[in-house]
């Protein structure tokens, strides 16, 4: 039985062509960036060039984009980088012209390498605004306007969400704080691939990637931090590289598989999305017709949203259940919560939207990538069917 992978929010299969950018950098051209020789500088040019590529890709200038150890990294660097900025800013006013750590707002929806970040700042005092999303699970710019204030030095919102693929209104949100002099990061990591980014015409001052969701490897990824942005403080100290803005020795090979994978999946974005939906909707019409007798509930936006997510319920079911038995029958799903043995935290995201508790406890995860097909769609939904029957989900007529 042929295994179907279904996972692809979570990560990608690494390219043929990422693989072959990679090699000569595992193998013969293994010199550091940061030595003098021609192995060094060798590698360093590589670099450059992966760097000008990238920020090709995403409109922007070569010099505002920084190598990170990939999405957790960028979002930490962003968040607490900011922060640090602001307390050093604080140091040099005069006494009494402004008092306190601070203010972030951030949405409760957010990855958790953001929630932890600003978790961790909020422990040690700074303020924080946790906006609400409504049920599809998005932000409404008018409780970001309503959460401005003088001392807010930082807002983060994620472009899209990693669970329910809902769209965020970042260029009117990114518009509101620009005017307001608040710093805006925004975290792209799932949406890099799936949506077209400007960094020149978006109002965004930090942004965050990571090559493992667009067929690039896993431990690589990166934060641009626009020009505009001043007194932002590095998170990793310890070396010049990035010119002083992350030390540590550079991974060539990572660097210029991201580049490669960052080439692609943008020349590809215009085949791949109506393709994505083509899978999900077929996914959603196989599942509706094959449990006509049962809840069927799509969760997310239902036009905002990444074409290739789909987050679904089948109330009176478990998620945790659907998942081992998806498994065991040959189809990888995820939920959008952390598993571990014996036990299965509920969905932050799912709670945030409001969502009643069957439907919660019943979501899967569905996410799809370039090389899935019509026929693996529909052989997924037809083992997933079954499943749903056995372990017995809602009726629809209740």
């Amino acid at each position: 039985m042929k295994t179907i992978y279904l996972d692809h929010a979570a990560t990608t299969p690494l390219r043929p062509e990422v693989l072959d950018a990679m090699l000569p950098w595992l193998k013969e051209d293994y010199g550091n960036a940061s030595s003098l020789h021609r192995f060094g500088r060798t590698t360093r040019a590589m670099i450059d060039e992966a760097r000008h590529r990238l920020a090709d890709c995403l409109e922007t200038k070569a010099n505002e984009l920084i190598f990170t150890s990939g999405g957790t990294e960028s979002d930490n660097a962003a968040i607490f980088g900011a922060a640090a900025g602001y307390t050093a800013e604080l140091r040099k006013q005069e006494a009494g012209r402004k008092s306190g750590p601070g203010h972030i707002i951030t949405s409760r929806i957010e990855h958790h390498a953001v929630l932890e970040a600003v978790l961790r700042l909020e422990e040690q005092g700074v303020d924080v605004t946790w906006l609400p999303v409504d049920r599809y699970g998005q932000v409404q710019v008018e409780d970001v306007a309503k959460a401005i204030r003088p001392d807010t030095f930082l807002a983060s919102i994620m472009m899209a969400n990693n669970e329910v693929g809902t769209i965020q209104p970042i260029r009117e949100i990114g518009g509101l704080l620009q005017s307001a002099g608040v710093l805006f990061h925004v975290d792209a990591v799932q949406a890099l691939g799936s949506l077209p980014i400007s960094l020149q015409t978006l109002p965004v001052d930090m942004m965050s990637f990571s090559a493992h969701k667009i067929g690039g490897p896993k431990g690589i990824g990166a934060l641009y931090v626009s020009s505009r942005v001043r007194g932002w403080k590095p998170l990793m100290l310890g070396g010049s590289q990035e010119k002083a803005r992350r030390a540590g020795t550079e991974n060539t090979a990572a660097i210029a598989g991201f580049a490669k994978a960052v080439d692609i999946a943008t020349k590809d974005l215009s085949s791949k999305q109506p393709f994505m939906e083509k899978l999900r909707l077929l996914m959603i019409t196989a599942l509706s017709d094959g449990l006509q007798e049962f809840d069927v509930v799509v969760n997310g936006h239902p036009t905002d949203r990444l074409a290739h997510i789909l987050n679904v319920s089948f109330p009176g079911t478990d998620t945790e259940s659907l998942l081992m038995n998806a498994d065991l029958a040959g189809v990888a799903v995820a939920s959008g919560s952390a598993c571990s043995s014996g036990s299965h935290e509920r969905s932050h995201v799912l709670g945030a939207m409001g969502l009643s508790e069957d439907v919660m406890n019943s979501a899967v995860r569905i996410s799809f990538g370039i090389d899935n097909t019509v026929e693996e769609t529909i052989e997924a939904a037809n083992r997933l069917i079954p499943i749903v029957r056995r372990l017995g989900g809602r009726s629809g007529h209740n």
